[in-house]
């Protein structure tokens, strides 16, 4: 079963986007809100070595943000990694 980690903030229209492609794959998803615990900020950046949120992980494999995952999914390429 495909592992897939979001993190995000509150208020977020990327995060929501995200969201709502891993959705539409009627993928599972675990969140982790940055915003109501900071230390997950931290673990965020330290594993993405990126600042901005989301930060998605599909099997511990990071993908990027919004954008990366979109791109993802116009390469043909997102649905074989949800299936993985």
């Amino acid at each position: 079963m495909v592992k897939v980690l979001i993190y995000t903030r509150s208020v977020c229209p990327y995060c929501d986007q995200a969201k709502a492609l891993l959705k539409r794959y009627d993928v599972a998803f675990e969140e982790v809100n940055i915003d109501a615990d900071p230390s997950k900020a931290a673990e965020m950046m330290e594993k993405s070595q990126r600042r901005t949120v989301p930060q998605i992980f599909i099997n511990d494999e990071h993908i990027g943000g919004c954008d990366d995952l979109y791109a993802l999914e116009r390469a043909g390429k997102l649905k074989s990694k949800l299936e993985s």
